[in-house]
């Protein structure tokens, strides 16, 4: 397999998952027991359906059909349902980061929260207690459609079981990462990789993986230290990318503003670097920016300008393309083990991931 074709193939998976998706959310409301007097909670899952069907790559849809093709290259029953139940734990997940974050939009329209505070400008509290609802709803979903799935007993436990443990490990990740932000000086890296490890690689990258591999008839726990190891620096390079589209990203292309990192005074490997590779008069207007809800834009792109000029751009993509080449050789040590075609996918996947931010 070549690099080329790698983005065919994530074209692919994602096509078909689209499809799945929308099928999935228009028969929900007949699997639900919902009373026929309510509104509100088919408002509920419209906005969840919108909020799903709008845009994302699937990468963890990706991961999943690829970790079971390392397996096998037959079709495999089961994978649906997981595939469902990963974007469905993203969903919840999405809802959950836009409320803590306040963010307005997500994905180029409105966020769920946001979209709760407009249909109720009277009852904050009640916007507030639906998107905390919606967020659990889809958690909650998440486990369910795997509950529901026509799978031998074992394999539904182990499949609910690795989903209830990302979730988990999700959340302290979150905790962690609200946390850091209260500490007097910026962390070092060992903190941050440990927030991209619970944050993010866990229910993004080793989640999926498991799920694909127990859908496919292997047992992930003969594999856990080197599914770790490749979750753990993929979830970094994730990281990395995302703390780095903050400051250096196009905003229209990822249909949110840029500087939110700065103006939430989060201290991200972006701002980290930053504020180690300035001083003086420069050093004074990245800390007067940082945590100030009010800065402008013309504020966060001279910051980003400062960034450029000390080489903090420079050093993210370097950073973010070590930690892609560590992931590769993990990967490479899958064979002869698994088949040919699906590790080389995991070995290209890392490095074409990050120089999409580049």
């Amino acid at each position: 397999m070549s690099v080329e074709r790698l983005p065919d193939r994530l074209v692919g998976h994602q096509r078909r998952f689209e499809k799945l998706f929308a099928e999935y959310f228009d028969e929900l409301g007949a699997v639900l027991e919902i009373p026929a007097f309510s509104r509100f909670a088919p408002e509920c899952l419209e906005l969840l359906r919108e909020l799903s069907m709008r845009g994302g790559k699937r990468m963890r849809v990706v991961l999943l059909y690829e970790a079971a093709r390392l397996v096998t290259g037959e079709p495999v029953e089961g994978l649906d349902a997981a595939a469902l139940s990963v974007e469905l734990l993203q969903t919840h997940g999405l809802v959950h980061d836009d409320l803590i974050d306040d963010s307005a939009t997500r994905r180029g329209g409105p966020t769920t929260y946001y979209a709760y505070r407009e249909r109720f400008p009277a009852h904050p509290r009640a916007a507030l207690g639906l998107t905390v609802l919606a967020g659990d709803l889809a958690l909650a979903l998440s486990l369910r459609v795997l509950l529901d799935a026509g799978l031998p007993l074992g394999v539904r436990q182990a499949m609910v079981e690795v989903q209830t443990r990302a979730a988990a490990d999700t959340f302290v990740g979150q905790i962690v990462d609200l946390e850091r932000d209260f500490t007097d000086t910026p962390p070092g890296d060992d903190v941050l990789h440990a927030v991209a490890d619970h944050k993010s690689a866990r229910y993004s990258v080793l989640a999926p993986m498991r799920l694909g591999l127990l859908a496919a008839g292997e047992q992930p726990a003969a594999h856990e230290s080197e599914l770790r190891d490749y979750a753990r620096l993929i979830g970094i390079c994730g990281q990395m990318r995302d703390d780095y589209l903050d400051l250096f990203g196009d905003a229209e292309a990822m249909g949110k503003p840029t500087g939110t990192d700065i103006r939430e005074g989060r201290h991200t490997y972006t701002v980290v670097r930053l504020l180690s590779a300035v001083s003086g008069s420069e050093r004074a207007f990245v800390n007067e920016a940082l945590g100030n809800h009010a800065c402008t834009p013309e504020t966060i792109a001279e910051i980003r300008a400062i960034g450029e000029r000390v080489g903090v751009a420079d050093r993210m993509r370097a950073d973010m393309r070590q930690y892609a080449e560590q992931a590769r050789l993990v990967a490479a040590r899958w064979r002869p083990r698994w088949r040919e075609d699906a590790v080389a996918f995991f070995e290209m996947l890392p490095r074409w991931s990050v120089e999409r931010a580049g």
